[in-house]
Parts: structure tokens; C-alpha cells; sequence
């Protein structure tokens, strides 16, 4: 009897062996685009009625206007959304830019939206996204269409690099 009752102690005794505890996830640094806010490029917007808006505003505060053409679905995209919203840039962006996000959709399928926006810049065709539209407050193209189209690398660049970009775009 006595051995029945140590067999059930032992029994309802919590186990010394410990439960196995789940190895963390690997490290990763944390990225641009992982900040990055769904509201950025909306696609019901009417991007082609915003731009008219905007475009009035620049023509009159002089500032440049940055319109950039992309997709939620880009990290890209969504790594210079964030990039340009992040305190080392949002003084400066907001200064010299009044920034338009304009879905594109998908072009590199067929299935792009808004493109006769790049058409007015004299681009086109959109060959990936972001594509990066430096517009003076007179309408005029700042940057070439070739380093428009060039930022489908944005998520992977130099962050002071591509904050002297956009610098160098606001003297004088």
C-alpha cells in the first residue's frame, strides 16, 4: 500500500526534466520598409486629380513637388515611403517637397493604373517601381527620366545617399 501511495506522489510531483522552450528567431535588422503604412499608395485615389491639386499648390509655395509611383505591395516602394517620413527626412522633405504617392498598380504585369501621369514627364513606360518624379513648381522634370526610373532599388541604398539626392535638388 505504502508503495502504491509513493507511486502516485511521484506521479502528481512536478517533472525535473524542463519543457523544451521554442529557440527565438534569428536576428534581423529591422528595415525601411517595415514601418511602412498601407495608406501610402492608395489605389482608389484619383491620383490624376491629386496631381492637379498639388501641382497648383507648388506653382504658388514654390517648393518642388517629389511624386513618387508605386505600389503597396513593392518594399521598394515602401522602403522610400518610410525613408522619406523618418525624422532624419521629414524636416527637410517637408520644407523643399510637397510629396504626391501615386499607385501604379502593377505595371510590370499589364496591370498598371495612373501611368499617363509618368506620360506627362515624358516617361513612357514604368519598368519598375518606385519610379521618382523631381517636378519643379513650373512643371518642368528636374531629374533625368533615366534616374526616375532607377530607384527600383530603393529598400538597398545608402540612406545618406539618398538623402543627398533629394537635397541636391533643393538649392536655389
Amino acid at each position: 500500500m505504502m508503495h502504491a501511495i509513493l507511486f502516485a506522489l511521484a506521479a502528481a510531483a512536478p517533472s525535473t526534466t524542463p519543457t523544451p522552450v521554442p529557440a527565438p528567431p534569428p536576428y534581423r535588422e529591422a528595415q525601411p520598409e517595415d514601418r511602412f503604412s498601407t495608406v501610402a499608395f492608395d489605389p482608389t485615389a484619383d491620383a490624376a486629380s491629386e496631381l492637379e491639386f498639388v501641382q497648383k499648390g507648388v506653382a504658388i509655395s514654390g517648393k518642388k513637388l517629389l511624386i513618387i509611383m508605386g505600389g503597396n505591395w513593392c518594399h521598394d516602394s515602401a522602403a522610400l515611403a518610410n525613408l522619406i517620413d523618418s525624422p532624419r527626412f521629414v524636416g527637410m522633405i517637408t520644407q523643399n517637397y510637397e510629396v504626391l504617392f501615386v499607385d501604379v498598380g502593377v505595371p510590370q504585369t499589364g496591370n498598371g493604373r495612373n501611368l499617363e501621369i509618368a506620360k506627362r514627364f515624358g516617361i513612357k513606360k514604368l519598368k519598375g517601381t518606385p519610379t521618382v518624379l523631381v517636378v519643379s513648381p513650373l512643371g518642368k522634370l528636374l531629374n533625368s527620366k533615366k534616374d526616375a526610373a532607377s530607384w527600383r532599388d530603393a529598400a538597398s541604398r545608402d540612406e545618406d545617399a539618398v538623402y543627398s539626392y533629394f537635397a541636391e535638388f533643393t538649392a536655389g
